[in-house]
């Protein structure tokens, strides 16, 4: 654990070390199809960046996602009940999570779940200071792995996990799966799940979220080799990578890539891995959902979805599940 300094907050630090990193890189690098996972993205300038991708005017999950917690916060807050345990994966600037936590009745506490420190502790100092009178409890932690709940001071009623921004699209069908299964195990007997789901839609509309004309999304995704280059001593030359996005209807995603520019070889981890001119690393998944088509993998990890929330273009939707 580690006190920040000139907060009364305590992070509870199960973070992934520099080892963890590398072996991740090179267990991605070495495949056929190189890829790079998408969790490293959130070092503090990633963290940054994506604050100002969900700002752009392309990017409409954000304030799709805003607009349905404003307009029905009081109802989800009232589903999850009195002195809940409210548990965020993926919590970033937790500027949903303000929404809701001002509607909930006496939670116990609220747990921020994110990977990177140093966005995590600011964002937990100011939501403590916000709200007072909700006991904060930071935890640095990749979520897709087993991290430990601190113990709240009040009593808790129930656990329920927020988990929003449609994260959970970032993950492939039998990854997907897993992770609700362990939320739910989380969760435990009587537990709920809040989570954002983006919903299928036109190609234009998804690729231009994914490729923003301002680049933000392009530096976003180049941040990651940028980060690679210091932390692990890798040698990409950023001026011979470019960011694409792609929509991809069978598997029902938006991928985004890093594309070579030329044939050329990066040393990473004391590895050398050739590229060649076109070659491209898959840095993300982000697939989108029809309504059925998420109900049938929530029942399948044990859930049932009892409301859903959708703007009027049905462009997102926020569903409550219930821990069967």
């Amino acid at each position: 654990m580690r006190q920040a300094a000139g907060e009364e907050l305590v992070l509870h630090d199960f973070g992934p070390e520099r080892e963890q990193f590398l072996a991740d890189a090179l267990q991605g690098l070495r495949q056929q199809r190189k890829q790079l996972p998408c969790k490293y993205f959130y070092d503090a300038r990633g963290s940054a960046l994506f604050d100002r991708i969900c700002e752009l005017d392309a990017y409409y999950p954000t304030r799709t996602e805003l607009a349905i917690m404003d307009r029905h916060a009081d109802a989800m807050a009232a589903a999850l009940g009195p002195r809940c345990l409210l548990v965020e994966y993926g919590s970033g600037s937790s500027a949903k999570t303000r929404v809701l936590l001002a509607r909930l009745d006496a939670p116990a506490a609220y747990v921020p779940v994110d990977i990177s420190r140093e966005h995590l502790l600011r964002s937990a100092a100011s939501l403590s200071a916000q709200y007072p009178g909700i006991q904060v409890l930071p935890v640095c932690a990749d979520f897709t792995r087993p991290f430990r709940l601190p113990e709240p001071s009040r009593p808790v009623a129930r656990r329920a996990v927020y988990f929003p921004g449609s994260t959970i699209g970032n993950f492939t069908r039998p990854r997907a799966l897993s992770l609700l299964r362990a939320i739910r195990s989380l969760a435990g007997p009587g537990g709920g799940l809040l989570i954002g789901a983006d919903l299928r839609k036109d190609r234009a509309t998804l690729e231009r979220a994914y490729d923003d004309e301002e680049g933000v999304t392009a530096a976003f995704n180049l941040n990651l080799l940028v980060r690679m280059n210091r932390e692990l001593g890798a040698d990409f030359d950023l001026e011979r990578f470019h960011h694409r996005a792609l929509w991809v209807p069978d598997a029902g995603r938006v991928e985004m890539h890093l594309v070579s520019d030329a044939e050329q070889e990066v040393s990473v981890g004391g590895e050398t891995f050739a590229f060649s001119r076109g070659e491209s690393m898959c840095t993300e998944h982000s697939h989108k959902y029809a309504l059925e088509e998420f109900e049938a993998m929530a029942q399948e990890a044990g859930f049932a979805v009892t409301r859903v929330w959708t703007d009027e273009d049905a462009l997102f939707s926020v569903q409550l599940l219930e821990v069967r």
